[in-house]
């Protein structure tokens, strides 16, 4: 069973399945409903759901907001040759936010799912 779970709100959960298991290797755990679904990859739980239906993840907050896709919070996955990756994502047709950022730390770029919530990917610095 993985250890962090995420859920992310978005437009369709069936296109968000094929992404993240198409693309980044996530695995179907279980799918109740067509407004819901569990994936895994290694200890990363992602729970997708849909802004409508009668799920959890789809109710009204008390003033009203109801959950949208999108925003800057993410989930990082770690790969060990960003350059490449990035490559092969976009041959596939993803969409990212932004260029490469070079730092101290490790490199990264945000890669948008079909709902546009954001991933994270990072590689360590090059020893």
């Amino acid at each position: 069973m993985a250890t962090v779970s995420v859920r992310y709100i978005v437009d369709d959960v069936d296109a968000a399945i094929a992404f993240y298991t198409t693309l980044l290797g996530f695995s179907v755990d279980m799918r109740p409903a067509p407004t819901f679904a569990m994936l895994t990859r290694g200890d990363l739980r992602l729970m997708l759901s849909a802004p409508t239906g009668p799920g959890g993840g789809a109710q009204a907050m008390p003033d009203g907001r109801r959950p949208a896709p999108g925003g800057w919070n993410r989930f990082q996955l770690q790969v060990d040759d960003l350059r490449s990756e990035v490559d092969r994502l976009r041959k596939a047709g993803a969409h990212f936010r932004n260029d490469l950022v070079i730092g101290i730390g490790g490199n990264q770029i945000l890669l948008d799912d079909p709902s546009g919530n954001a991933i994270e990917l990072f590689e360590y610095p090059r020893k």
